[in-house]
């Protein structure tokens, strides 16, 4: 393994300088101690190099760059948050939302000066998306600016004394600072010269998980990152492996496609629709690998609540469903409701009034809860056939042909479409629907570590990880920050990946080579992406 330090000519090539974005003009408080509002005023800048990037090879055509941008700035600093009322005149206590209306703001503000404290107003300011203009996402209440943690975690501690809930931030990883450190490690895949494969792997069963270090030994793989975000201990979202559909899809999320072993990268929003056929009846199944009743980002096919719009990180229920296991899954769930086990042609072997039988060798399970256990004791009877139809269509409405060498993961959002930075936030479900903005300032707007997947114009697969949540030496990123980013890295498409704590890169010969930010380590993943050397005869 080679390892070089690049020169500041090549430096510059490797980091393409993204365009600027138009930013959000900051509209006049009518408070004079409002904190004027910052969050877009990283749109115009790119990412800039602190010190020169260092390439590890590790394969022939695969390349590994670990860069280091911006630096700590003097002006950064831990400060307490507020929490406030998720209603006007809410109890301050327990109050639980990070931030809320301007006017709630004040409130909470006005309460804490006659507590003795001098707490600070301001606006965080949401960018522009490709389907969502800029505009005010809220109002949030601070205490102080301090050097140290300890400082600010003191301060705290006075008050929730004083009848206040709250927590602790550091300003840098408010997603506001283009010149926040940033630690960024990214796998180049030059296929004119690399002879290896890109493809998707998990551990014995999609209901577990297992560390990206673990499953690269047991694989053989050469390197790897992590993929999608996962619930209940399996993947999350649309999961195509060897062109098996094994996965649920929340319907019109973002995915990429991989086809002809990682050489041909498609980033698009994909839907997917299982149909079951008993005799001349048919009905479609809710999902596929997944608890019954239980739907992770919505997003289903009918019936959700409290909607069917795809939501982040939002647990949706649906009392009625169909869902098919396959071997992959493991055992079953169990519990009341139907089922019927299929063998590997499709012929019912049993038919059962409550759910958890084992899947055959190469068969399936349908499982029911509701209503829907009624349909299926009435057409589901032993020795019949039952038949299943997918479909799987992408923004175009285009059938998806999922051939052995296919693989989907559906993940987002989309960062960039044709060589522009487009986030398909409203859609993707990243901006959350309703009064309380938490999830959107926290998730999307706010600094954490990322991964991220593309395809360059000379066709080089780009996987991605950034470090964050640790202060001082790497931030992290916004969404739109992680596409200006992966535009800058020269991306013609780019999607996002799961991140936070689950963010890791590993190659075979160093390990882990970047920082995951839960405090363990490495955290064990729903599934991964893994790069496979040469295959040999």
């Amino acid at each position: 393994m080679q390892r070089k330090s690049l020169s500041l000519m090549a430096a510059a090539a490797t980091v393409l300088v993204a365009a600027a974005a138009t930013p959000l003009a900051e509209a006049a408080s009518p408070h004079p101690s409002a904190a004027p509002a910052s969050a877009v005023r990283f749109a115009n800048q790119p990412l800039r190099p602190s010190a020169p990037p260092v390439t590890t090879t590790v394969a022939p055509g695969a390349t590994l760059t670990s860069m280091t941008f911006g630096k700590q700035d003097a002006n950064d600093r831990w400060t307490v948050h507020i929490y406030l009322p998720a209603t006007p005149d809410g109890p301050l206590a327990s109050a639980g939302t990070a931030l809320g209306p301007e006017t709630t703001a004040y409130r909470v503000a006005a309460a804490l000066r006659e507590k003795g404290f001098e707490p600070r107003v301001e606006r965080v300011a949401s960018p522009a998306f490709a389907d969502r203009r800029p505009g005010t996402l809220g109002w949030t209440v601070r205490i102080g600016r301090y050097v140290d943690a300890a400082d600010a975690t003191a301060v705290l501690g006075r008050v929730k004394a004083a009848g206040f809930a709250g927590g602790t931030r550091y300003t840098a990883q408010d997603g506001t600072d283009a010149h926040a450190p940033q630690k960024v490690h990214v796998l180049r895949l030059d296929f004119r010269t690399f002879g290896g494969t890109v493809g998707t792997d998990f551990g014995p069963a999609l209901n577990g998980t297992e560390t990206l270090t673990d499953l690269m030994a047991s694989t053989g793989a050469i390197a790897g990152v992590n993929g999608q975000w996962f619930y209940n201990n399996a993947p999350g979202g649309m999961y195509v492996k060897d062109g098996k559909l094994i996965g649920s899809a929340t319907q019109g999320r973002a995915g990429v496609k991989l086809t002809r072993g990682g050489r041909s990268v498609d980033v698009d929003t994909f839907t997917a629709h299982v149909t079951l056929r008993a005799g001349a009846e048919s009905v479609e199944i809710d999902g596929v690998n997944r608890l019954p009743g239980v739907v992770w980002n919505c997003g289903g096919v009918g019936g959700d609540l409290p909607t069917e719009k795809a939501q982040h990180d939002l647990r949706c229920t649906d009392s009625s469903e169909l869902v098919r296991f396959t071997p992959e899954w493991g055992k079953p769930p169990a519990g009341p409701g139907a089922e019927a086990v299929l063998d590997a042609n499709g012929r019912v072997t049993a038919v059962n009034t409550s759910r958890g039988a084992r899947v055959p060798a190469g068969g399936s399970t349908v499982q029911a809860i509701g209503e829907s256990a009624d349909w299926l004791l009435a057409h589901a009877a032993v020795g019949e056939t039952l038949t299943f139809t997918e479909q799987v269509r992408d923004s175009s409405g285009r059938l998806v042909e999922l051939t052995p060498d296919t693989t989907i993961l559906q993940v987002g959002p989309t960062l960039v479409r044709d060589g522009r930075v487009s986030v398909n936030a409203q859609q993707d479900g990243i901006i959350r629907d309703g009064a309380d903005q938490t999830f959107t300032y926290n998730w999307t707007v706010r600094s954490n570590p990322r991964s991220m997947i593309g395809v360059d114009y000379w066709g080089r697969m780009l996987l991605v990880v950034v470090d964050g949540r640790q202060a001082g030496y790497s931030e992290g990123l916004g969404v739109a920050e992680a596409a200006r980013l992966m535009r800058q890295l020269g991306a013609r498409e780019a999607m996002n990946l799961d991140g936070g704590g689950s963010s890791v890169m590993a190659t075979a010969e160093s390990g882990v080579v970047n920082r995951p930010s839960d405090a363990t380590g490495q955290r064990p993943l729903g599934n991964v992406l893994l790069v496979h050397p040469r295959a040999t005869s």
